[in-house]
């Protein structure tokens, strides 16, 4: 007894002396870090609220194109990259062909990148039944296919009859514009010579599928309604999103075209045309329709690639950004908002502040965390969060449990971009469903006729002979058997949903209230995720 005693005490002298200590400090700095982004995030949600007051939209000039001579309307290129797009490149490709604008003046690219023939043949199949309709439509692929989508999109950049035509529309293969897109979006251009991207907000057909989807539908509302337009409006600038955007071919080529050096080229090309003095223009009210990852694995790897590719691009950007031409203001809003306090400080303060730290101070009382930090400020930077999708109210409390889950994720990445490990480099295709809105199922049944299906075979039939067509009925047959669907298991959630548990019962025999609450709350939030549990699982 006076052995355990001895040791007892020296553990107290020792969490005392070295321990609470440092945990107080590091609390403390990432307490500052969450104040400092919070004020950040508050001050946006003023910005949006006075666009809103003031009812400030990008406004097109009454004389843009003059719809009885076509000449008027500049050429315009539509790419669509892809990459085993089996779900969705059909309505795609048909969202791409049915766009409002002069036949003479646009050409639709589908970029196929995909490893699987007879996936190859179906999707040049496609391209070539809308030809036939008088679309101005060719298909690509790659034999050597390096460079994932910025790869992709250089290959096709530099074919020769690139050189007529003005502007570039990018589409990915999930999105499924509306017939005047290009109506809305190309028009801005039209005497601004300085203006280098309109970039239309995305809008999803599968946002109440389950909760997943749901908190995933919260998080992006925030940043087109707020973070997007904000900064579209108030600075000129922000990061393109890959897709749904439109660029005068002219910024991309002063910019160095698409690179391959990061997982993240649309951010890479954006960064590099604002250091160039282009401007951009964000449309909120223009939506194109896309698909939300609905399996958490397909989320993960999306956020992974999301959050580790900014810290390459930081890396490899920051003497460009020192040595440019640009404002000192825009050079700090580009190293400490941009990417600093956006992209590094945001997943390392929630993951190591809620947890980390907060079930530590459960074994080391000294280091106590006070109850506004865990409980009224991420109450009320959730509630601001969540204003711009104002259905998803009932969902503010898994809004806020599962952001600390999908911290865990989030710093991974920004370790692994920041620091060039292996995973940084890692490029998934997220998996798509093909899930299309009512409306978009109404207007393919009147666009697909029963004669137009009979033509289109004897055709294929006719071109391809009967075995090829007996590999399309198998493609296209709907297979009766069910697939068998599993669970994953996620060890790193796991093992943080046993310290916060672990945490809470501690909390409950020593009576800390609200800390109880939140600790049990987000271990099982851990717990969930960790078993995968929320979403789709997956094949």
């Amino acid at each position: 007894m006076g052995f355990l005693h001895l040791a007892f005490m020296g553990w107290l002298s020792f969490r005392a002396d070295y321990l609470a200590p440092f945990i107080t400090k590091l609390s403390e700095f990432c307490v500052l870090l969450f104040m400092i982004q919070s004020i950040d995030r508050f001050i946006l949600g003023i910005g949006c609220f006075w666009i809103k007051l003031k009812k400030i939209k990008p406004e097109i000039d009454d004389q843009t194109y003059d719809i009885e001579d076509p000449s008027s309307f500049p050429m315009v290129l539509v790419q669509i990259p892809m990459c085993n797009e089996r779900e969705v490149y059909q309505q795609s490709i048909g969202s791409a062909c049915q766009l409002d604008w002069p036949k003479d003046r646009i050409l639709i690219q589908v970029l196929d990148d995909s490893s699987d023939e007879l996936l190859q043949m179906l999707i040049r199949n496609e391209v070539n039944s809308w030809k036939e309709r008088g679309v101005n439509i060719i298909y690509r692929h790659r034999f050597l296919r390096t460079g994932y989508k910025a790869g992709n999109l250089h290959s096709a950049m530099c074919c020769d009859y690139v050189n007529n035509y003005e502007f570039v529309a990018i589409l990915d293969a999930d999105f499924q514009p509306n017939p005047d897109f290009l109506i809305q979006t190309v028009p801005h251009f039209k005497g601004k010579p300085d203006l280098g991207l309109v970039q239309a907000r995305w809008s999803f057909v599968n946002k109440d599928e389950n909760l997943l989807t749901r908190l995933q539908n919260i998080n992006l509302c925030f940043h087109f309604e707020v973070e997007q337009q904000v900064n579209g409006h108030f600075l000129n600038f922000f990061g393109f999103n890959g897709t749904a955007g439109v660029w005068r071919i002219k910024a991309l080529e002063d910019s160095g075209g698409w690179l391959e050096r990061t997982t993240v080229e649309d951010m890479d090309i954006a960064i590099r045309a604002h250091l160039n003095g282009w401007k951009f223009i964000y449309l909120n009210d223009v939506k194109v329709l896309c698909e939300l990852p609905e399996s958490y694995e397909a989320y993960k790897k999306q956020q992974h690639r999301w959050h580790s590719g900014p810290m390459q691009l930081f890396r490899l950007c920051l003497p460009a950004i020192l040595s440019s031409k640009i404002s000192k203001w825009k050079k700090a809003n580009l190293i400490f908002l941009f990417f600093l306090l956006r992209k590094l400080i945001l997943p390392f303060y929630s993951f190591t502040l809620f947890c980390v730290i907060l079930p530590l101070t459960m074994f080391i009382p000294e280091a106590e965390l006070p109850i506004w930090v865990i409980c009224y400020v991420p109450v009320t930077m959730s509630i601001l969060n969540i204003l711009p999708s104002p259905k998803s109210f009932p969902f503010l409390m898994p809004y806020l449990l599962f952001e600390n889950t999908m911290s865990v994720t989030k710093f991974n990445a920004m370790v692994s971009g920041l620091f060039q490990l292996g995973s940084a480099y890692e490029w998934v295709v997220t998996k798509k469903t093909g899930r299309s809105s009512e409306s978009d199922l109404l207007a393919f049944a009147e666009r697909e006729s029963k004669s137009f299906n009979e033509e289109k075979i004897q055709r294929r039939l006719s071109e391809s002979g009967l075995e090829m067509l007996g590999k399309l009925k198998e493609q296209e047959t709907p297979v009766v058997e069910i697939e068998k669907k599993k669970n994953r298991i996620y060890r790193k959630e796991l093992a943080l949903a046993f310290l916060l548990l672990t945490a809470a019962t501690r909390s409950l025999l020593s009576a800390h209230g609200i800390h109880f609450y939140f600790l049990l709350f987000q271990g099982l939030s851990f717990l969930a995720v960790g078993l995968d549990l929320i979403g789709e699982q997956v094949n």
